[in-house]
């Protein structure tokens, strides 16, 4: 493994390459060069490009099932919300590459887009945390649940690249926080 990098790094800069190109037009060269690695030395640790991208999808599942865990504690409503809202944006602000993945099919609806099968169980992980069913009969909440997801994924990945995440947070959570209908009283804009 690159020796500046963590696991969970590594795994969330070759997502971040696999959400911008696509799974079929990733190298493992590039993937290789993204992390530091020859190509070699990656496939050491990983023994495809299937199986990395499997490793940086399971790093996404895991988390969810832990913030599912985490928030499931609390009773569905507005503290639900907000706790869900802050562990996620927590969660895309420390790992930009994973939440592009993952949101990747949000930004290509109605598109061929050959990953779709791939990229759909951990946005249906966080709309369970939100209380909806993807065929709900509740369209107002899934589409403010939906909101959030798009809101939280162009945020956190403008904040990145800013550079500014610490000062971006609390402005995000207020965000994520009006899409589902709750004013943030907390926030200044409120």
């Amino acid at each position: 493994m690159a020796r500046a990098l963590t696991e969970d790094q590594l795994l969330d800069r070759v997502a971040g390459l696999f959400a911008q190109h696509g799974f079929d037009h990733t190298s493992l060269k590039d993937l290789a060069d993204a992390v530091g690695l020859s190509k070699a030395g990656l496939l050491h640790h990983y023994p495809s490009k299937e199986a990395l991208f499997e490793a940086a999808r399971d790093v996404g599942r895991t988390h969810s099932r832990e913030l599912f865990e985490q928030v499931g504690r609390v009773p569905p409503g507005p503290a639900r919300d907000r706790r869900a809202v802050e562990l996620l944006v927590d969660f895309a602000l420390d790992r930009p590459g994973l939440v592009a993945l993952e949101t990747r099919a949000i930004s290509r609806l109605g598109a061929e887009d050959l990953d779709a099968h791939r990229l759909d169980a951990l946005s249906q992980h966080v709309l369970a945390v939100f209380g909806v069913e993807p065929d709900t009969a509740d369209t107002e909440r899934l589409v403010r649940a939906i909101g959030v997801l798009s809101a939280l994924a162009v945020l956190s990945l403008a904040a990145n690249h800013t550079g500014e995440k610490t000062a971006w947070r609390p402005h995000i959570i207020a965000t994520c926080l009006d899409a589902l209908g709750h004013r943030d009283p907390s926030h200044p804009e409120a």
